[in-house]
């Protein structure tokens, strides 16, 4: 479904992606891990179109899309969930989950019920501004959100960082029934190796904006690990 093909990404003059090759199957979920800095964020932020510059080949469904606009992409089929969350904390819940609506292929004009499925509580809290839910709450609302968009590859960059406990669970829970229960392919970005070995068929390590190590989740050795992802 999506296939990136010596994918270099830059800030500015500094390439912080350096010939980077991945695929992800239709219906995969898929974790990127690593340390700090090692360009997690920024292999999104390329995909997405958010770079200074990108060079190499990005084709979704067999289509070329790194010569798109970032909102084309999303029409095209690339929901987000950035890290912080980047919901809009003067409108509320109901206006933020509409905004998700625009870059579907038919906007709606009311908020699709099966939202409210996956996390009810954001219901009970439809005229609250964003701001003023808890941090757990604003996840669920940036995840709805990016959902609403119908994507067919989901993209989420640290979903469970600063969030209580019995809410990172129900997280973890809802992105896992989504992949299997209806398909959805996930590309994760998570420092939680539990949740990346629960819920994921690949695996990807990047090191100083490469792909050090990628393979089938089963692979992920303790070895592996502690060579590339403790600190």
């Amino acid at each position: 479904m999506l296939e990136l093909s010596d994918v270099d990404g830059f800030y500015g003059r500094s390439r912080a992606l350096q010939s980077v090759s991945l695929t992800v199957g239709e219906g995969e979920f898929l974790s990127v891990l690593g340390r700090n800095g090692v360009g997690k964020t920024t292999l999104l932020r390329t995909i997405l179109g958010l770079m200074s510059r990108c060079t190499g080949s990005i084709r979704l469904d067999g289509a070329e899309i790194n010569h798109l606009a970032t909102h084309k992409r999303a029409r095209a089929g690339l929901g987000y969930v950035p890290q912080g969350r980047g919901i809009l904390p003067n409108f509320t819940v109901r206006e933020n989950l509409l905004l998700g609506t625009f870059a579907a292929q038919k906007p709606a004009r009311s908020i699709p019920g099966h939202v409210f499925d996956l996390f009810p509580v954001l219901k009970d809290f439809l005229g609250r501004r964003g701001g003023d839910l808890s941090g757990g709450q604003q996840q669920q609302l940036a995840i709805a959100r990016a959902l609403l968009s119908e994507p067919k590859i989901l993209l989420l960059d640290e979903p469970t960082e600063g969030i209580q406990p019995n809410i990172v669970e129900q997280i973890e829970d809802v992105l896992i029934d989504l992949n299997r229960k209806h398909g959805l392919t996930i590309i994760l970005v998570e420092q939680n190796i539990n949740f990346a070995r629960r819920a994921s068929d690949r695996f990807a390590i990047l090191n100083r904006g490469s792909v050090a190590v990628s393979d089938g989740i089963g692979a992920l050795s303790d070895d592996l690990i502690h060579s590339h992802l403790v600190v």
